[in-house]
């Protein structure tokens, strides 16, 4: 079975309802005999429901694309791809007078008439097959499965943004429902979260609820086409202070009432991994919203938390310091000399905070921090000491504080002009000092 087959769960009462005008629609949809080729029929099952004007012939014809898609071959289904990405394009006659007329006369409908003109009849199609029962899964695991060939294939970008721009629209924060994960979340959904972890491997049913004791927490956003499937979510470990190492954080405890005195006693909650669940979703953002609702969750369970703070990798150190002349390198899988922290510690602030002008910095968590309004508080020496860390930044860790009264007000510096708001201990380390390189032995 793959991603694009559709589920077998028991259907909501929505598409139960239009599975069965699916049904009464099965005798007036034009769908192609059994005989024909498979990816062909798919061509034909396409054009057919994009002409189509019937609701139940277009529910019929929607549904037997999404049988017939699942049961292709994935090198089929990519030719599916490049041919509606090539062939359903807007009509070049009509674009171009529309455009005349708006150059002619900038005017509010003729503005629309030139939007309207523009859109390729590909998203009108994607529409409709969205329509048929579990389309919305199967067109995000059909992106899932285009994009690794984006790169060798132009013909695709097109299809890749119109599926973008459509997701954009159809996973928007007002259709997102925020749940809480715990020990009774149903199995399937607990089996996801140890398949989806993306930061902080999970060690399977134990390290799961570790994660899940009373002082912890985990959100996450989930969308009614995709039931039972995360979308994101976020662990967060309740504290006193910030925490400065995520080993301690992900250490097995079993004592129930030392989890329930931290919870009670914990003035911090400190978010130490945020997973992006479905790659078919890549580049639609859901953290910025996740973050701020989650702060908001926790301040009315537990008003005496009064600080908000990740504890951040940072994925992008090596590869940028080993770009740099005369600097010290990182040992590849052990933790760097003591005697390098000033040094390493001061080249990681400098490294999250300055960019070309213009440009925002080069790390990509930095960036997403950052852009939510959040302020570089700490750096943190030997935070990680697993192989990933040490791999990435030599096992450094960032504390990003999430303040509510100055999120908006860094956000909009951040936005307009890359400021990055900065601790006091940060703007320590960004202090001029002589820089050691580390002898070779």
């Amino acid at each position: 079975m793959n991603d694009l087959t559709l589920s077998r769960r028991p259907l909501a009462w929505i598409e139960r309802l239009w599975s069965s005008i699916a049904d009464r629609g099965q005798p007036y949809a034009d769908v192609p005999a059994e005989s024909v080729p498979p990816l062909e029929r798919a061509r034909q099952l396409a054009a057919a429901l994009l002409t189509g004007r019937g609701e139940a012939s277009g529910a019929a014809l929607s549904r037997e694309l999404l049988h017939v898609l699942a049961d292709l071959s994935p090198e089929d289904r990519l030719q599916f791809c490049r041919d509606i990405a090539t062939s359903y394009l807007p009509d070049a006659d009509a674009l171009r007078e529309a455009a005349t007329a708006y150059l002619a006369e900038p005017s509010p409908a003729n503005a629309t008439r030139l939007a309207d003109t523009a859109e390729p009849p590909r998203q009108e199609l994607l529409r409709r097959i969205n329509q048929g029962q579990g389309g919305t899964a199967a067109l995000v695991a059909l992106r899932k499965e285009m994009l690794p060939a984006l790169r060798g294939t132009p013909d695709l970008a097109a299809l890749d943004a119109d599926l973008r721009h459509l997701f954009t629209s159809w996973f928007n924060r007002g259709f997102l429902e925020l749940r809480r994960i715990d020990w009774n979340t149903p199995a399937a959904v607990l089996e996801k979260l140890i398949v989806y972890e993306a930061v902080h491997e999970i060690d399977g049913w134990s390290d799961l609820r570790r994660r899940l004791a009373a002082d912890r927490r985990c959100f996450a956003f989930f969308h009614p086409a995709l039931p039972g499937e995360p979308l994101i979510f976020v662990e967060v470990a309740l504290v006193l202070g910030l925490s400065d190492a995520v080993q301690p954080l992900l250490a097995p405890d079993t004592d129930l009432a030392a989890q329930r005195a931290r919870a009670a006693a914990a003035d911090t909650a400190i978010f130490y991994s945020i997973s992006n669940c479905q790659d078919g979703l890549r580049g639609i953002s859901f953290g910025n919203f996740l973050i701020k609702q989650v702060v908001e969750e926790l301040k009315a369970e537990l008003p005496q938390l009064s600080r908000f703070a990740t504890l951040s990798p940072v994925p992008g150190f090596r590869r940028w310091l080993t770009r740099q002349e005369g600097l010290p390198e990182l040992p590849d899988a052990e933790p760097p000399a003591e005697d390098q922290r000033d040094a390493l510690l001061a080249l990681c602030a400098r490294y999250l905070t300055h960019s070309e002008p213009g440009r925002p910095p080069a790390d990509p968590v930095a960036r997403f921090h950052l852009g939510n309004g959040a302020r570089l508080e700490r750096i943190n020496w030997r935070g990680n000491l697993a192989a990933r860390g040490l791999a990435e930044s030599g096992g450094i860790m960032v504390n990003y504080l999430y303040d509510p009264d100055s999120i908006e007000a860094n956000h909009e510096a951040f936005a307009r002009a890359g400021t990055v708001a900065r601790g006091v201990e940060v703007d320590a380390l960004l202090e001029p000092k002589p820089i050691r390189k580390r002898a070779r032995g």
